[in-house]
């Protein structure tokens, strides 16, 4: 069982790490440029590295989510790989948003790329499991039905 969930487990920890990251590179934003927590404005350097943060843990649940239904009903080795991309992605995204708002673009459209590709191998999964289910039920249902006819 563990070998199945094992590669989805690491990518989810790699991902939980690089949160972490780009938590801490908040921490030293604020205390380089002197803004104090609540506050969120401050010179654009701050708030660029601050909105990447932010645009970063929004998408994660869903990255998670689709990581792990994609990794369970349709292969664990490509959503592994699309886990890895979709991380690199957001790093770069991390990494240009923080030098210009114009540098996070690539990453982000490349990053939600993968996504859907995540979001469309956890449908596919999911739509191959749910018919092979019903056709399962299906074929139970007619001998049982036949049977029936067949008492009296």
């Amino acid at each position: 069982m563990l070998d199945q969930i094992a590669l989805l487990a690491a990518v989810t920890v790699l991902g939980v790490l690089e949160q972490a990251y780009f938590a801490l590179q908040v921490i030293y934003a604020r205390r380089k440029y002197k803004v104090s927590p609540p506050d969120t404005a401050g010179p654009p350097e701050f708030e660029r590295v601050f909105r990447a943060q932010a645009n970063c843990s929004e998408y994660f649940p869903i990255f998670v989510s689709v990581l792990w239904v994609a990794g369970i009903f349709f292969q664990q080795g490509v959503a592994a790989v699309c886990g890895l991309l979709y991380l690199y992605a957001r790093y770069q995204y991390f990494q240009g948003y923080t030098l210009s708002a114009h540098g996070r673009l690539g990453p982000m459209y490349f990053s939600a790329k993968v996504l859907w590709i995540l979001i469309g191998l956890s449908m596919a999964g999911l739509l191959v499991h749910f018919l092979s289910l019903s056709s399962f039920v299906w074929r139970m249902e007619i001998p049982s039905k036949l049977q029936l006819l067949f008492r009296w």
